[in-house]
């Protein structure tokens, strides 16, 4: 039976046998979050307790655990490690009996799988996904047919199925055994793919949505220079490839949709312990990996296929100081501070004094995310290429000094302050013998491009608590301060540590 309320987009799959139906879970799984209610129709036998079984055997990555039908104990939590399940059964109810139930707090910050919908005629949400599996007894006791509806914003979710789908069966890849991999701040999600005793990453980047407008008629992401798609992942991967660095190979590519099948790099780390402390002769290569690449000449126009080139954008002042503005816009007031407009001024015009010298200096490959969590140890490579490389699809053309900072002011991870020494005296010490290196001049962007990502994290946290419900990213606070404040010391900054001192909020213990 089918719920009553009509649908935003459907599409419709046929699963000829068990191993159609655990892909089809499969795709669920990849998108669904926390809150999201799915609705499993279809008459007695259809496969709906099937399908609810394997998908939380999925979620808790233990093909053992009991998942027993509800049909009698009306309702089952579990707690999993990305979420809580909740899987009920409404055969034996009726309307009237929801309330008792407590149908109401279904959704609260877990999924929940609801068999039998119809019987809660009226108390539905306008956002879910429904799954109605119907018998095909003419072509086999095995053999269902399955259509997915999206209602109100799950439409999004439904169709991004859909369109996964036909990604992966175009690409050979339909048959892989798929298990979601740990996210980080974007919208993109990741899959591991295992075919063929093979290993790859599936990419899922939607394109990004232009924002509201902030300035001149750009939202954020635009004057920021943030990729709108997977393009400039795709030209950056080819490029960096070409010349030695490990980033990785590009399989099969839908540019349109946002879908990218990856070599799959492992999951070694440059970092151990927990928590997590660099392990100091892999950080020795990941610097030296900086220092080889700011040593080479890097063209802003790279080829992204036959007929097709991607402009790498210049990492403007523009740029620069929207990011900037991210901490009076949302670390003060997180705070309960804020500032005059003489105030703001005066901040924005020290920024811009002190950013010149970046402007100023020469443009290189900016990968803008080189730190920790982006960083895969590859053993048996050889020299900088035991660096492997993610999440560069975000790169401008700007000065050398902010990736460094990036790499050794790590937001996520404590890194003393003598191995940031020690480290930014390598990477000097490497490009020392190049033409018109000034060790001192690098010195003093590297304690610029620092202090401006500092003030532009705190921000970012800031608002991923505020306006995206991701409070985890507040207990790094602490110490991106310790670091902005290392920053400020160097005598160049003055104007801007005093600016600082009478107008931020502290965050030390």
């Amino acid at each position: 039976m089918f719920p009553t309320t009509s649908g935003g987009f459907s599409f419709t799959v046929a699963l000829e046998d068990e191993r159609a139906t655990h892909r089809l879970m499969e795709d669920v799984a990849a998108l669904i979050e926390a809150g999201d209610l799915i609705t499993l129709s279809g008459d007695l036998g259809a496969g709906k307790t099937t399908f609810a079984r394997a998908l939380i055997r999925h979620l808790a990555g233990d093909d053992t655990i009991e998942v027993p039908s509800p049909t009698f104990t009306l309702m089952q939590t579990y707690a999993l490690p990305r979420f809580h399940v909740t899987h009920a059964d409404l055969y034996r109810l009726s309307g009237s009996d929801l309330a008792e139930l407590g149908f109401e707090e279904f959704g609260d910050g877990s999924v929940t799988l609801l068999e039998w919908p119809d019987r809660a005629a009226g108390y539905l949400p306008p956002d879910r996904l429904d799954i109605a599996f119907t018998l095909a007894p003419q072509q086999g006791p095995n053999f269902r047919n399955a259509r997915l509806t999206g209602f109100g914003t799950f439409a999004a979710k439904a169709e991004r199925i859909a369109l996964m789908r036909r990604f992966l069966e175009r690409s050979g890849f339909a048959k892989a055994e798929r298990q979601r991999m740990q996210g980080d701040a974007s919208t993109r999600s990741y899959e591991r793919l295992t075919f063929e005793g093979g290993s790859y990453i599936l990419m899922n980047s939607p394109k990004r949505p232009d924002g509201s407008p902030v300035r001149n008629g750009k939202p954020y992401s635009a004057i920021a220079h943030l990729a709108e798609n997977v393009t400039p992942f795709i030209a950056m991967a080819r490029a960096l490839s070409e010349r030695g660095f490990s980033a990785p190979r590009i399989f099969a590519a839908d540019r349109d949709a946002g879908f990218l099948v990856l070599e799959d790099l492992g999951n070694e780390l440059v970092v151990d312990g927990e928590p997590p402390a660099p392990i100091e002769s892999r950080y020795e290569v990941a610097t030296d990996v900086l220092a080889a690449l700011h040593g080479l000449t890097l063209p802003n126009i790279l080829p992204v296929e036959e007929g097709a080139d991607y402009r790498v954008p210049r990492y403007d002042l523009d740029a620069m100081l929207i990011e900037v503005e991210l901490l009076p816009d949302w670390y003060l007031p997180k705070f309960g501070a804020s500032l005059s407009h003489a105030d703001r001024l005066e901040y924005l015009t020290l920024w811009r004094d002190a950013l010149q010298p970046a402007l100023d200096a020469p443009a290189t490959w900016v990968l803008r995310d080189y730190h920790s969590p982006n960083l895969l140890w590859l053993p048996e490579r050889e020299g900088v290429a035991r660096i492997g490389l993610l999440d560069f699809q975000d790169a401008v053309m700007g000065p050398a000094a902010y990736d460094v900072a990036s790499l050794l002011q790590d937001a996520r991870m404590d890194v003393p302050e003598m191995v940031e020494i020690a480290l930014l005296s390598r990477y000097t010490r490497a490009r020392r013998a190049e033409p018109g290196f000034d060790a001192a001049a690098f010195a003093r962007l590297y304690a610029t491009m620092a202090a401006q990502r500092a003030s532009k994290i705190l921000g970012i946290f800031a608002r991923l608590e505020k306006r995206d419900g991701k409070p985890q990213y507040l207990r790094h606070m602490p110490r991106v301060w310790a670091y902005l404040q290392r920053s400020l010391a160097h005598p160049a900054l003055a104007p801007l540590k005093a600016w600082y001192g009478a107008n931020v909020p502290s965050l030390n213990p």
